[in-house]
């Protein structure tokens, strides 16, 4: 029996026992305590077992059997059930002792639990862990936010469990408040516009061309040694060489065509909407997937609405080009997606005084997370050259990467249309590259109808003031 546990944690669904267990693997005690006793039993005897790991079955034993100041982590559902559980911590606990929030809970919440907690003399930090399970088992990226002094409590825990590149901890100290819940959302954010330009570019080479999971798989593999390299290429990659054993096909081919979501991508599309920062890739990504859940729909309309045959005709030359196409119009169209993302960071370290570290993020980012990828690290040295910098697409690095590949991109996108190819995420990646590199937009007219039938103004390029037109006289 250990004196007393270096650290405790509620919560033991998967994420949960396996980011015990990878403390206890890098030499830290932990007290565990789950709602539903049987679940810590099980698992202290099973997966837990001759391990510096003690179960309690009430929070007052819990709390008892730590060190202090206590250091608490929660890993149960976001919302109402982390609420709950502070409150019935709060009594137990000591001014100084300290909250983690593990969970994806909404930046906002964190926000105002900050705040109560602050209030009642005791710590809190939100974080944000990514990786999945095995990332927490053998080392996610963890974001951190919270007041400094709080970080250093559980600092040392942190950078022990946390992925490593290079010999760096996958964590740092994100900001105040909410601060580390919000970059896990925009991170979940970038994740899904990752997922969707992929999920694109598998449409075109799959439904377009014709290609099977076989031929996919081996493109996919060529791609993941390049500047594609990352882990969503690379389980892609792996998916297409899974056979189902029941029907003897890719087991992607059986797989039905919706795809689900938590709800992170949603907020990060709404927070920037809020803020007002473009981020239409993401934005398409979230509405890709919400079309997807409209299966029964889509299969009713299939039948009356027509369009072109998605089938590409073209020679073999053809088809090796557009497959290197797709391959420079992927990488392309995640740049995009990523600078939409980091400039949506900048807007909110602006708007709620979190001082991000934009460089650290994108160091943070290169391992354990869903989204790690080679291209983290030029991330990383464009805001090491300008910690200032407004947009990735203005990194040279960046604008040279796009640039050059922006043919590319632009025939992805007018095949996948003449196709009748639905390339959502991709086409908003090209928009807002061209939106953003344009020197006037059409929201002159935009303006002056809103003065028309609202009054409500407009600037002009030839002299000062504010102005407004009778326009029928």
């Amino acid at each position: 029996m250990v004196a007393k546990y270096d650290i405790g944690l509620i919560g033991l669904a998967v994420m949960g026992q396996n980011l015990v267990l990878n403390m206890e693997r890098n030499g830290f005690s932990v007290a565990v305590f789950n709602r539903t006793g049987s679940v810590t039993e099980e698992f202290v005897k099973q997966r837990a077992g001759g391990k510096r790991i003690g179960p309690a079955y009430t929070l007052e034993e819990l709390v008892a059997m730590l060190e202090k100041p206590r250091k608490i982590m929660i890993m149960v559902k976001a919302g109402a059930p982390v609420d709950a559980m502070i409150e019935q911590l709060k009594p137990l606990l000591e001014p100084g002792d300290l909250v983690i929030d593990g969970g994806n809970s909404f930046f906002q919440d964190t926000e105002r639990r900050y705040r109560d907690m602050t209030a009642a003399g005791l710590r809190y930090i939100g974080t944000g862990v990514s990786g999945g399970e095995e990332g927490a088992l053998w080392g996610p990226a963890i974001m951190p936010g919270g007041d400094a002094e709080a970080y250093e409590l559980v600092r040392p825990v942190f950078e022990a469990i946390a992925a490593k590149v290079k010999g760096e901890p996958c964590v740092t100290y994100i900001g105040p408040r909410g601060a580390g819940h919000y970059v896990k959302m925009v991170h979940n954010g970038i994740e899904y516009g990752d997922m969707q330009l992929i999920a694109e570019a598998y449409d075109i080479l799959h439904r377009g061309l014709g290609l099977q999971a076989a031929q996919l798989h081996e493109i996919f593999a060529e791609w993941n040694r390049g500047v594609l390299q990352s882990y969503l290429i690379e389980i892609t990659a792996n998916i297409f060489a899974k056979m189902d054993p029941d029907t003897g096909k890719a087991l992607v081919d059986v797989i039905v065509d919706e795809a689900q979501q938590k709800g992170t991508g949603k907020w990060t599309s709404q927070n920037a909407l809020d803020l007002g920062a473009p981020v239409p890739t993401i934005t398409a990504a979230v509405d890709s997937r919400i079309i997807s859940s409209y299966r029964e729909e889509r299969l009713a309309a299939s039948k009356v609405i027509s369009g072109p045959e998605p089938t590409i005709k073209a020679s073999a030359e053809e088809r090796k080009a557009l497959i290197e196409a797709v391959h420079q119009a992927l990488f392309a169209a995640k740049i995009c997606s990523y600078a939409q993302g980091m400039a949506l960071l900048r807007a909110a370290s602006q708007e709620y005084g979190y001082d991000l570290p934009y460089g650290d993020i994108a160091r943070i980012w290169r391992g354990g997370c869903i989204i790690r990828a080679q291209f983290l690290d030029d991330i990383r040295a464009a805001f090491e050259r300008n910690p200032n910098l407004s947009n990735l697409l203005l990194d040279p690095y960046f604008k040279e990467a796009v640039e050059s590949r922006q043919q590319a991109l632009r025939t992805v996108v007018r095949t996948a249309v003449q196709a009748g190819i639905p390339c959502l995420a991709t086409g908003a990646s090209l928009a807002y590259f061209d939106a953003y590199r344009s020197p006037r937009l059409p929201a002159n007219l935009t303006q002056a109808q809103r003065d028309y039938f609202g009054a409500h103004t407009y600037r002009r390029l030839d002299k000062e003031g504010v102005f407004h037109t009778e326009w029928l006289t």
